[in-house]
């Protein structure tokens, strides 16, 4: 049995400007880790810096610009290693809904109940990035 975190939210904003913002390590910065690097491209690798502890590593297992980008970690914690995770992007009405999943995690550990909660609260703060042009400090960030 895996488990998996599922969030959907709606940002006023075009789709280029939400693809950037979950895909390029410049505007992932913004609301994400603390240092990034990567290229949007099948089988490129990403690393998301948090602190020298925290230093992961994802590849792209698939991407098409203004739709989405799904990530596969390679590198982080025995927690995350097993788990996929991945922005879906659909224009409706009122801007872009954008779809976020985070699957296979192997349980329901409090790991898992604290990266669902980060999820959300890292999720609200790329509304307020991209909305808003508020960047929360990396350090604020939970």
């Amino acid at each position: 049995m895996s488990y998996s975190i599922y969030h959907d939210l709606v940002i006023k904003s075009d789709k280029l400007s939400v693809f950037k913002a979950i895909s390029e390590p410049d505007h992932l910065e913004k609301w994400w880790p603390l240092k990034c690097s990567g290229i949007p491209q099948v089988g490129k690798e990403y690393n998301f810096n948090f602190t020298d502890t925290y230093d992961w590593y994802a590849k792209v297992q698939n991407c098409k610009t203004l739709e989405h980008i799904h990530y596969k970690m390679t590198k982080s914690d025995a927690d995350w290693d097993s788990t996929s995770f991945g922005f879906d992007l659909n224009e409706v009405e009122t801007g872009i809904q954008v779809k976020f999943w985070h699957i296979n995690w192997r349980e329901c550990n409090s790991n898992f109940k604290k990266s669902s909660f980060c999820w959300a609260m890292l999720l609200n703060g790329l509304k307020n990035y991209l909305e808003l042009d508020i960047i929360i400090p990396f350090d604020n960030r939970s």
